[in-house]
C-alpha cells in the first residue's frame, strides 16, 4: 500500500505555484514532510483528501485513482487539519458520536468504535467533559480520534504539535506511532525533531518543489563533515555572528560555544561533531556544499 504522486502541480488565481511538478511515493508506516512554512505542505495535504483540486498531475492513494474516484479516497482516509474546530459545549462523547453519524457509521457501530478511540487516545476519563475546556493537547487527541472513525488505511495530520508543551508533543507522536503499524501516516510539519524520532522515511519541499526524499539516516549524512563545535570569547561571538552559519549557541562563562555548519573548518580551529538531522535539513536547505 502507498500513495504514488506523479508531476502534481498546483497553481492558484494570479500564477501562484504552491506544488511544481511533484513526484513522490509515500510508502506504509509514519511518513514525515518537512518544509518551511509556505512550502506546499498543506496544499499537498488538501488534496490528498479531497478537499482541492490539483491542476494537473495523477495521484493514487492504496491504488485508487484520486482523481477519477475522490469518493473512495474519501472512505479510506482521515484528516487532521492544523486549525481544527469543536463545539466546545459538546463532550467529547457528544462530538465523537456525531462525527461519527457524518461519516455514516451506524448506530451500535459508533458507540463501539466511540468508546474504544476515546480509550486509545487516553480520554476516556474525560470523555463527558465539554470539549471548550479541554487543552490543546487533548484537543489533539480529540482530533486523531475523530480522524481514526471508520478505521482509516491513511491518515493525514497537518502541523498536529504546533502549539503544543513539550510533553504534550511527544505523548501525541507516540500516539501517531502506535498507530501507524498497518497504515500509511503522513505526518506534515516544519519540526524537525517530530519526523527524527517517529519517521522512516521522509521528504523535503520547498516552495512547491521537492527536495530531498529517502530516510533519516540519508538526510543525516547530507551534513557529515559539515558539522563543528567553535569555542569563542563573547566578543568574537559578536563580529563572527554575520560571517560563519551558526545553528546552536551555548554560553559557558566568559565563553561561548558555537555550533557551527561549515565544508571547512570554520578559523581552523573547530572540532568535527557528528550531525543530526536539523543539521542535514538545514545544510539542504541552504544549500552548503559537502
Amino acid at each position: 500500500m502507498e500513495i504514488r504522486l506523479e508531476g502534481v502541480t498546483k497553481t492558484y488565481r494570479g500564477g501562484v505555484r504552491a506544488l511544481d511538478n511533484l513526484t513522490l511515493t509515500i510508502p506504509r508506516g509514519m511518513f514525515g514532510l518537512l518544509g518551511p512554512n509556505g512550502a506546499g505542505k498543506t496544499t499537498l495535504m488538501r488534496i490528498l483528501v479531497t478537499l482541492l483540486e490539483p491542476t494537473s498531475g495523477r495521484i493514487t492513494i492504496a491504488g485508487i485513482d484520486r482523481l477519477q474516484e475522490p469518493h473512495r479516497v474519501r472512505q479510506i482516509i482521515g484528516y487532521l487539519p492544523q486549525e481544527f474546530g469543536f463545539y466546545r459545549r459538546l463532550t467529547a462523547r457528544e462530538y465523537l458520536d456525531f462525527a461519527a453519524g457524518m461519516k455514516g457509521i451506524r448506530p451500535a457501530e459508533r458507540r463501539r468504535q466511540v468508546d474504544e478511540l476515546l480509550s486509545r487516545v487516553n480520554l476516556e476519563r474525560d470523555a463527558d467533559r465539554p470539549v471548550g475546556g479541554f487543552s490543546g493537547g487533548m484537543k489533539r487527541r480529540l482530533g486523531i480520534a475523530q480522524a481514526l472513525l471508520g478505521d482509516p488505511r491513511v491518515l493525514v495530520v497537518d502541523e498536529p504539535t504546533a502549539g503544543l508543551d513539550p510533553e504534550e508533543r511527544i505523548r501525541f507522536r507516540n500516539l501517531l506511532t502506535e498507530l501507524a503499524g498497518d497504515r500509511i501516516i503522513l505526518l506534515s510539519t516544519h519540526i524537525v525533531a517530530d519526523v527524527e524520532s517517529a519517521c522512516s522515511a521522509l521528504a523535503v519541499i520547498d516552495r512547491g518543489r521537492l527536495r530531498f526524499a529517502g530516510s533519516p539516516g540519508d538526510l543525516v549524512g547530507r551534513a557529515r563533515g559539515l558539522v563543528w563545535q567553535l569555542t569563542v570569547s563573547a566578543r568574537e561571538f559578536e563580529r563572527l555572528r554575520g560571517v560563519l552559519r551558526v545553528v546552536g549557541v551555548r554560553r559557558t562563562g566568559d565563553a561561548v560555544e558555537l555550533r557551527v555548519l561549515s565544508p571547512e573548518n570554520p578559523l581552523g580551529q573547530g572540532t568535527p561533531l557528528a550531525p543530526t538531522l536539523e543539521d542535514g535539513y538545514l545544510a539542504l536547505m541552504e544549500g552548503i556544499p559537502a
